[in-house]
């Protein structure tokens, strides 16, 4: 099931990779347009996919009537700006569909970066080496569930980190990142859209924090120190990182005081 507003220019993209390979009928694809005002509907509906509409331009509603339409089990939420072979599909839900397996599963990523400035590579140089960001399920732009964690996820209050809530939803036992699914995923293209994206992200922890008392996965000084220890050559990624760390979380503190959870700080250079 893909969400999309306003993805237009990527959502072929994702559908080619996605479809290239599956046989007809072998996967039921639903996209939910929400509050377009571009024609991602027209771009969807030249596939062979189930396109539903909505005026009201929220992911969550999105989901809402996918699930609503969605046919059977594993289940798998895709974001519309990312890429996803049929492979990759394919083997997320062999996963789930394992006896005993687990209640929830993502892909690896693959991080492009080709072409980006120096500045966005260190950071993501140090993002993608914490703990918690290579054990979560969250950024990955795919989350897939069996029936069990479906109930799960849908049972969650509405929060502007809906993939960071769903990976605490799980517990490590119940959940895994399957090594050879991989999901390609666009990285920003100027240090002002990884600003913007980093601002999203820290209030959208502070909200999920506040709404479900529970711990949002935060990095902290002895993160970047262990990495630094074991990857000396890193110590100028780990500068770059804090830098956007403090200047996000200042621009995030007006939008945490004033409670503003629903302003989308949207990277639209990802989707050029």
């Amino acid at each position: 099931m893909i969400p999309a507003h306003n993805e237009a220019k990527v959502i072929g993209r994702l559908l080619d990779g996605l479809l290239r390979e599956a046989a007809p009928g072998e996967f039921d694809v639903v996209v939910v347009a929400n509050g377009c005002t571009d024609d991602t509907a027209g771009v969807a509906g030249s596939y062979a996919v189930r396109v539903l509409t909505t005026p009201v331009p929220s992911k969550r509603e999105a989901l809402r009537m996918g699930d609503a339409a969605a046919r059977g089990y594993p289940r798998l939420y895709v974001d519309a700006d990312i890429e996803l072979s049929t492979d990759s599909a394919r083997a997320l839900t062999a996963v789930l569909a394992a006896p005993g397996g687990p209640l929830a599963a993502a892909p690896e990523r693959e991080l492009a970066l080709a072409g980006r400035p120096w500045p966005i590579r260190a950071y993501y140089a140090i993002w993608t080496r914490l703990p918690h960001v290579r054990a979560g399920l969250f950024g990955r732009g795919v989350i897939a569930v069996n029936d069990a964690g479906n109930a799960r996820i849908r049972a969650l209050p509405p929060a502007m980190a809906d993939d960071l809530a769903a990976s605490l939803a799980f517990s490590a036992g119940e959940r895994a990142v399957v090594t050879g699914a991989r999901a390609v995923i666009q990285t920003p293209r100027t240090f002002a859209d990884l600003l913007r994206r980093r601002v999203r992200a820290m209030t959208s922890v502070s909200e999920l924090e506040q709404s479900t008392a529970t711990a949002g996965e935060r990095t902290g000084a002895r993160d970047l120190l262990a990495i630094v220890a074991r990857e000396p050559r890193l110590v100028g990624a780990a500068a770059v990182f804090a830098a956007v760390a403090v200047l996000a979380r200042r621009r995030a503190a007006r939008a945490i005081r004033a409670g503003d959870y629903t302003t989308w700080l949207r990277d639209e250079s990802s989707r050029g």
